[in-house]
């Protein structure tokens, strides 16, 4: 994946960290001569691994003609037509239909990618869709759905893994904004934050800003400062010998006593208990 964490697309790593998968669908197709439509928009992305056959396929203007051995991504919310080719024999393909949500968006919303690539494993492509297919099949609903998700998410990261990545240039400005608010809550983390603070870094109104910061953090904002809270405060206690109370303050709490009680509503554990439990000696 041909970005790092350091580059400007900081904020996008950060979405990442919320990233909700949905399967919807999961099939292996022999597709026959009818298979087709026209100027279709779908809510989810489609992805279709080509094992046999020929096809043709429009997204958004832009025509595609996968071979075996090649996937295709049909974004969501794209407008895309499809059908057989004349006189050859119509795709075999293990296909999905899925969300990868980042906050309220889709991923593919955020990112540019190649819509088509090869695929240099293709063995090991195949049985990843196999799994999936199983998985999302199954009456194991409780294991099997876990499962699924693990296999498309496996499927999403390999077929990024092969394509440069880039944010969109539409979104540069906004992604900016975002990354503004993540480090004005990072760098205050052990003294007071409020909505007024968060939304004047990033010159909105407060009412406004409160609105923003759901739709693109999929939380309230003063939630989210409790989730990096206490985020911190699980590392401080896991890879330092520092006491209780020097956690606290370096978290926001000038008093041990609410900083414990926020602790044991955000993990469950007392800070005590949180580093007795996830402190591993080497």
């Amino acid at each position: 994946m041909n970005v790092t964490p350091n580059s400007r697309d900081h904020a996008f790593y950060e979405l990442l960290q919320s990233l909700q998968l949905t399967l919807h669908a999961a099939y292996q197709t022999q597709v026959t001569v009818n298979w087709g439509e026209t100027d279709t928009v779908a809510p989810f992305n489609k992805l279709y691994f080509i094992t046999e056959g020929a096809g043709w396929i429009r997204i958004d203007g832009e025509d595609y003609r996968p071979k075996p051995g090649q996937m295709l991504l049909v974004p969501a919310n794209s407008r895309h037509s499809f059908s057989p080719i004349e006189g050859r024999k119509p795709f075999l393909k293990n296909w999905c239909h899925f969300n990868v949500m980042v906050g309220p968006f889709d991923l593919f919303q955020w990112i540019h990618v190649p819509l088509c690539i090869d695929i240099e494993d293709v063995e090991g492509m195949n049985r990843k869709f196999t799994e999936m297919i199983g998985h999302f099949h199954s009456k194991d609903s409780f294991f099997a759905r876990l499962r699924e998700k693990q296999m498309l998410l496996d499927i999403v990261a390999a077929f990024l893994d092969l394509v440069p990545i880039s944010v969109m240039q539409h979104r540069s400005e906004e992604m900016n904004r975002l990354g503004i608010i993540q480090r004005f809550v990072e760098s205050r983390l052990d003294c007071g934050i409020s909505v007024e603070q968060m939304a004047e870094a990033v010159h909105l109104h407060p009412n406004y800003f409160i609105s923003y910061f759901k739709k693109h953090f999929g939380m309230p904002p003063l939630k989210y400062v409790n989730r990096k809270r206490a985020d911190h405060a699980k590392q401080l206690l896991t890879t330092t010998s520092l006491s209780i109370k020097e956690i606290a303050d370096r978290t926001g709490f000038k008093e041990t006593g609410h900083f414990t009680k926020f602790f044991r509503k955000e993990t469950s554990f007392t800070p005590t208990d949180y580093r007795a439990a996830f402190t591993y000696t080497q």
